[in-house]
């Protein structure tokens, strides 16, 4: 492994000038957690929100009447530990707690355009923002403004657009923090106005997961619950994840299956600590033992190889049920299952038969000994959960690997009983409670005809824009006005030049924001920032001190399991100022719609009981909302494959599919990149230099390489390098859809992107990330790494999952420029 080293460099964010200390790169650790992680999560309370108001916060992180952690989705046990988070979780909730302030006087000292030179980290350290702020057109500085001026004027923005017949020129974006009731009235509000522009965070995330699993189970979420990994599982397959940075409790979830004898497989291009050993700081042997050993066995599959894998797994198990039952032995498949249950198994077979050893070798990088081990741990095992997250679903082929995960999970009977089942891990803590609130651009029929007879309307029918396609409509001029509930739209997106060149050409662009990021500082021609209370704190309704001898208001969210409970705050809010998202939707909404409309706007905003009220009668799944949210733990959504192994597809039936291997075949001198986290942020909020578990302190703008790959290329560890993607317009493999929101499993309509799978005679296309050092690390040969936003600027716009239209973010072709 690599020596300690330590090298000269240029600032850790190429907006920023001025010399920086040495980055200092060591060995990757091989462990995760423990008394480190304590430390660290607590060096963050203390500094930002103080020991006392941050204990008092974190007490109650996703407890049961206490409030949902602002990081990741992973479900609560039904009796939360004390210490019921990680130190992810506990930064998240130190940077929403801080005592730092972003106020008036600060945006009076600081302009805009020094504001777009700091850094994400800098920008995100600036502190709470605290009242309504408006940049006028051309200003370079946002000011003061009431909220009655800045609600007014987005209301006569929407007002504008409905008058003119053009509800479609405004665009309502949605980040996974907000709650369901904020949501819900969010989606009422773009549909009353007349339009389905809902993009979301989802559109860039898990959205190949919901696009593959509606049509082969009929329901686009996972069929597990957490005890199904803790108490029953055999075998769990994490793919594509790295928990030990993105999830963290989830290891103890898997540290629980270990003490119970389950194996677990981690399948990844890059070896990742918290899959290798957790030192569970809650436990002794975390803290003065060695930790639990999760993963068993460790396939380290290339970029965009997972397709071929699952397909290899699927022909061996084939091929084995052949044999055992020529030899008059148990089958190896759930044929009983599969009569039963499935449509298209004898289409699949014959695919997997023809499968190329060849193909699969060069796709994934394994050899077939491997494979065949693999094999040996899923035979071996009576009930098998498969886990996964963004490196399956930001690649090209991406719904066509989740398929076949189903496929694998089809053959024996792995869905519909305990222990077995899909788990796409959610990132955002209720990024799939929004879709269920109908934050979607293209909504079921069903759910617009309860939203219609709750709310006495028509709601809109044709597809709106989802996340890429919102892109392409404020770049073609079809955006007038852009709202974002939450989230940092700029830094989450592909294609940073062309999307904040898009921002920049709306008329309005509006932000419901906690905190300042990088999009308040590239904004439309005039933009509002409109400050909101953090779960964290204590939402009162706007009566301050009056109101704070009775219980505060709660919200509800929903978890990667479908698991509905509450949130409540307890802090006292960084302004007086501050609102709560629902109450700003309500408000805005009675506005634009006028006191005539038949939704109570004005209840809404003052009891959310009434909001649950309405979702009870519109949300499949939610009846007796309130009494049943009041119960510890909340309650669990229907799930009919996960319930009554009943499959809600075309065809009343799980459907076997067959994936076509399109083998990603990367030309020469070239790497395939995959974008990914550092230990020290969560999504786009970056809280620190440090990436502690890949052995980088001090810096972002690292390339992770393999040695043998800096070795053929003739680059060197430590060497500075521009990161420059190859894209070929023209050529086949947009993903999903372009102007028309797109349909689940069909291609796009628009402009045609590539892939690395696709490269012609004409020149490429080119973008660059410059400044970026090279950290040999032992990822998959052909492969690299680098974090997320600071090489999104190299991902294409039209770079797409086909059905999905999620951008392909994990698999990128790009060279090393010195």
């Amino acid at each position: 492994m690599v020596a300690r080293r330590r090298v000269a460099r240029v600032s850790d964010d190429a907006r920023t000038a001025g010399p920086e200390p040495p980055l200092d790169v060591r060995p990757p650790k091989r462990e995760a957690a423990g008394v480190a992680g304590v430390v660290h999560a607590m060096a963050d309370v203390v500094e930002e929100p103080g020991l006392g108001r941050g204990l008092k916060a974190l007490r109650l992180v996703n407890q049961h009447g206490g409030f949902d952690c602002p990081g990741c989705a992973w479900p609560e046990p039904d009796r939360p530990h004390p210490a019921e988070f990680c130190e992810n979780g506990a930064k998240a909730v130190a940077e929403e707690a801080t005592r730092k302030r972003a106020d008036a006087a600060f945006f009076a000292a600081h302009p805009l355009s020094e504001l777009r030179t700091w850094s994400d980290h800098r920008l995100g350290r600036s502190g709470r923002l605290t009242e309504p702020l408006l940049r006028d057109a051309d200003a370079d500085h946002y000011r003061p403004v009431s909220w009655d001026d800045a609600l007014d004027l987005v209301a006569g923005a929407l007002r504008d657009v409905r008058a003119a017949g053009t509800p479609d020129r405004a665009a309502f974006y949605t980040s996974g923090r907000t709650s369901n009731e904020a949501a819900f009235l969010y989606q009422l509000l773009a549909r009353k106005l007349g339009t389905n522009n809902l993009p979301d965070c989802s559109n860039m995330c898990h959205e190949s997961s919901g696009t593959a699993l509606t049509e082969t189970i009929g329901v686009g979420k996972g069929s597990v619950s957490l005890a199904d990994i803790t108490d029953h599982a055999d075998l769990v397959v994490v793919v594509g994840q790295n928990p030990g940075t993105n999830h963290p409790r989830m290891l103890t979830a898997l540290e629980a299956a270990k003490d119970r004898g389950a194996r677990i497989v981690a399948i990844n291009p890059l070896p990742e600590a918290g899959l290798r050993t957790f030192r569970n700081p809650q436990r002794a042997r975390g803290i003065v033992g060695r930790g639990t050993r999760l993963a068993d066995r460790f396939l380290q599959v290339r970029l965009a190889g997972d397709l071929a894998l699952f397909q290899a797994v699927n022909r061996l198990l084939l091929e084995r049920d052949d044999a055992a039952r020529d030899r008059g032995r148990p089958p190896v498949l759930d044929h009983d299952f599969i009569a039963a249950h499935t449509d298209g198994f004898e289409q699949a077979a014959a695919a997997w038969r023809a499968l190329s050893w060849t193909d699969v070798h060069d796709a994934t990088g394994l050899d077939r000994s491997e494979i065949e081990a693999f094999a040996d741990d899923v035979v071996g095992a009576r009930n098998v959960v498969v886990c996964w997250a963004m490196g399956l679903t930001q690649h090209r082929h991406a719904v066509a690997t989740i398929r076949e995960v189903v496929n694998f999970l089809l053959l024996r009977g792995n869905i519909g009983r305990p222990g077995a089942g899909a788990c796409p891990v959610r990132g955002h803590s209720n990024v799939q409670g929004d879709r269920t609130m109908g934050i979607w651009e293209r909504p079921p029929a069903t759910f617009l005809d309860a939203l219609g007879a709750e709310f006495g309307f028509e709601p809109p029918r044709d597809p709106g824009h989802d996340t890429v396609d919102t892109i392409r409509a404020m770049r073609d001029g079809r955006i007038d006005v852009f709202l974002t509930m939450g989230g940092n739209f700029a830094a989450a997106t592909p294609d940073t030049d062309v999307t904040e060149a898009a921002l920049a050409t709306v008329p309005l662009t509006v932000h419901v924001s906690t905190k300042l990021n990088r999009s308040h500082v590239v904004p439309g021609r005039r933009s509002l920032i409109l400050p909101c209370l953090g779960r964290t704190e204590r939402d009162d309704g706007g009566r301050g001190r009056a109101a704070r001898a009775t219980a505060p208001r709660f919200v509800t969210v929903e978890d990667s399991m479908s698991v509905v409970h509450s949130s409540r705050g307890t802090l006292r809010p960084a302004s007086d100022l501050l609102r709560s998202e629902p109450a700003i939707v309500a408000d805005l909404a009675r506005r634009v719609l006028g006191d005539d409309d038949p939704a109570p706007w004005a209840e809404f905003g003052d009891d959310y009981s009434r909001i649950r009220e309405s979702i009870s009668r519109v949300v499949p799944g939610f009846e007796d909302f309130e009494r049943r949210v009041a119960e510890p733990g909340g309650f669990v959504l229907p799930h009919p494959p996960r319930d009554a192994r009943r499959f809600p597809t075309a065809t009343g039936r799980a459907r076997f599919t067959v994936n076509p291997l399109d083998v990603v075949r990367v030309p020469e001198g070239r790497l395939l990149l995959q974008t990914v986290r550092s230990h020290d942020q969560f999504n786009t909020t970056v809280y620190g230099q440090d990436d502690r578990y890949r052995g980088v302190t001090g810096g972002r703008r690292v390339v992770f390489v393999n040695p043998h790959d800096l070795a053929e290329l003739g680059v060197t560890d430590g060497q500075t390098v521009d990161l420059v993607s190859e894209w070929h317009a023209g050529a086949a493999g947009n993903g999903g859809s372009s102007g028309n929101g797109g349909t689940a499993g069909t291609g796009g309509t628009g402009d045609a992107g590539t892939t690395a799978e696709t490269h012609g005679t004409a020149a490429p296309q080119e973008r660059r990330a410059p400044g970026f050092r090279v950290v040999a690390f032992p990822t998959a040969k052909g492969c690299a790494a680098a974090y997320y936003p600071e090489t999104n600027v190299l991902v294409p716009l039209d770079h797409t999952a086909e059905g999905s239209n999620t951008p392909a973010s994990k698999s990128v072709v790009i060279r090393l420029e010195p």
